[in-house]
């Protein structure tokens, strides 16, 4: 950790919470069921992965890129003219690198474009990603807040999970842990596996919509990437440039 201050670590859910950050703050933004997992798949692959908030982004930002692939969902729908679904299982697919990736989703691109927004370092992470990010974030010594994005107003669980393993990393290192809402998930998770997710919504939506595959996906990919990435300019860009 750099700085002569002690950083702090704190978790929240929902986009609305952006609004609560703290002065000092960097975000993570953490969407596991499935926006971050698909942008941080796509984002390892070599693409190049643009997080948009709204269709009318979506648009504007393809205008801007050579033959980009759209990718993503609304309300659990892939809006008209999308190439693929918000699903890391397609993106995978894909292999790469190659096309560059527009990324729309009900909640986790949202929360990622108004972190982005507030001009705070705004970090995407996912279960595949959660050892490296909580890494950069003690090279990088910011005080943090790790958002999950929620579905419908609920936090799920498998975002607790990815915030919780995070901010018990940051914490074995010598950050504060901000709050008593913050110890109380990190406890709650303390020591589980990845199978405990099972229990979300979001698992159940995924089986009822035969998605399975993507839920497969999330369970046997998990600290399997050794990047961080951080939101510039809408673009996932690798998090080790912030050193460099």
């Amino acid at each position: 950790m750099t700085g002569s201050r002690t950083p702090t670590v704190r978790i929240d859910s929902l986009p609305e919470s952006v609004s609560r950050r703290r002065p000092g703050e960097s975000i993570v933004a953490i969407d596991v069921i499935r926006a971050t997992t698909t942008a941080v798949t796509a984002a390892a692959a070599g693409h190049h992965v643009y997080s948009v908030a709204t269709l009318d982004d979506a648009q504007a930002v393809a205008g801007r890129l050579a033959d980009p692939l759209m990718v993503g969902e609304l309300g659990g729908n892939m809006p008209y003219g999308f190439d693929l679904t918000n699903s890391p299982v397609a993106v995978a697919d894909l292999g790469g690198p190659g096309r560059s990736i527009v990324l729309l989703s009900s909640s986790g691109t949202q929360l990622i474009a108004t972190a982005a927004a507030t001009r705070a370092t705004t970090w995407v992470a996912c279960l595949r990603n959660h050892t490296a990010q909580a890494r950069a974030l003690l090279e990088v010594g910011d005080s943090t807040v790790l958002i999950g994005a929620g579905t419908r107003g609920k936090f799920r669980e498998e975002d607790q999970i990815c915030c919780a393993w995070i901010a018990q990393a940051l914490a074995s290192e010598g950050f504060c842990v901000a709050d008593d809402e913050t110890d109380e998930i990190i406890d709650r998770w303390r020591g589980c596996g990845v199978d405990a997710l099972c229990v979300s919504d979001s698992v159940q939506y995924l089986r009822r919509t035969d998605q399975t595959r993507d839920l497969d996906f999330v369970l046997n990919h998990v600290d399997d990437v050794a990047c961080s990435y951080v939101v510039d300019s809408g673009r996932l860009v690798d998090g080790g440039e912030l050193h460099r």
